[in-house]
């Protein structure tokens, strides 16, 4: 049998950058759905349902539906469950309630923190120093671009402990899309994904989704415009781009180009005039960044 072979790590680098940007760019989307009082279970509904077909239809046509092994069933059950239902629920209202699209990206931007904790708690896996320091870098960076604000009201704190809720199930979703990725294509893994998410999203999406439903609001351009954004860039094509990430370069070392989703977030916002960045958040963002990557850095042995 001939060997696999093995996608050119540059391009893995670069999938892994696009997908980032990407997400950094779903923000902003997700930033003008919620000022357009657009309900959250309905755009994340239907995001989450057009991505799962959208996939379905391209896996279809190419003749690469597999059908989930009996095996493997609690793991796509679980995948689903871990993200997009709980991830994107805790994200958009961490969103809503922070109201700014930079400090959101940060948050999220504590995934490789958290992915060593979970190293440490079930696999055993060593920190050392120069980890510590990385981790204090970047909640210190997290909190320059935080009181950076001016004001931490309640709802502000509220939106950031869903916002690390968010993080922790996409710990949880890397380490899941990991054990699946040996058995099935990145689209695959994706495809059930959402259409099994979309299964959990669909009462919350009948329950308050449709509160105040009018074609007139929710079928315009200025609605589905953002909502099939989200639904084919980075939904469909990011997130496949980033199970490929992690099936190659695992768990840990994938979760360093989170640290990029911040960067990705304020040059867009600063680009669209979303938001203006003052000098504290600009070096929040760097010491942020700079910190994840001593949190990523290990010893190699002799």
């Amino acid at each position: 049998m001939a060997p696999k072979v093995q996608p050119s790590k540059v391009l893995v680098y670069i999938a892994s950058v696009f997908a980032i940007t990407l997400w950094g760019m779903s923000y902003i989307w997700t930033d003008k759905l919620i000022a357009q009082e657009i309900p959250i279970f309905y755009f994340v509904f239907v995001r989450i349902f057009l991505a799962g077909i959208i996939l379905f239809l391209f896996n279809t046509a190419y003749a690469r539906i597999k059908r989930i092994q009996r095996k493997d069933l609690g793991k796509f059950l679980l995948l689903a469950f871990f993200e997009p239902f709980i991830y994107f629920i805790c994200e958009t209202y961490g969103l809503k309630m922070t109201g700014s699209p930079t400090l959101s990206a940060m948050v999220v931007a504590t995934i490789p923190i958290f992915s060593i904790g979970a190293g440490m708690i079930f696999f055993k896996e060593k920190v050392n120093l120069i980890n510590i320091i990385g981790i204090i870098f970047t909640l210190f960076g997290i909190v320059m671009v935080a009181m950076a604000k001016g004001e931490l009201g309640e709802n502000f704190i509220w939106g950031v402990v869903l916002l690390l809720i968010a993080v922790i199930s996409e710990v949880g979703h890397a380490s899941i899309t990991k054990s699946l990725s040996g058995n099935y294509s990145s689209q695959i893994i994706v495809m059930y994904q959402f259409l099994i998410g979309s299964v959990y999203l669909l009462p919350l999406f009948i329950w308050k989704g449709l509160d105040g439903f009018s074609i007139a609001t929710h079928f315009n351009a200025e609605v589905w415009y953002p909502i099939i954004c989200l639904s084919v860039l980075c939904s469909s094509l990011a997130f496949s781009l980033w199970v490929s990430t992690i099936k190659n370069l695992g768990v840990a070392k994938s979760s360093i180009f989170s640290a990029l989703i911040p960067v990705a977030a304020a040059l867009i916002a600063w680009i669209l005039g979303h938001e203006l960045l003052n000098s504290r958040q600009w070096a929040g963002i760097a010491v942020s960044s700079f910190g994840v990557i001593l949190s990523q850095y290990t010893k190699k042995k002799s």
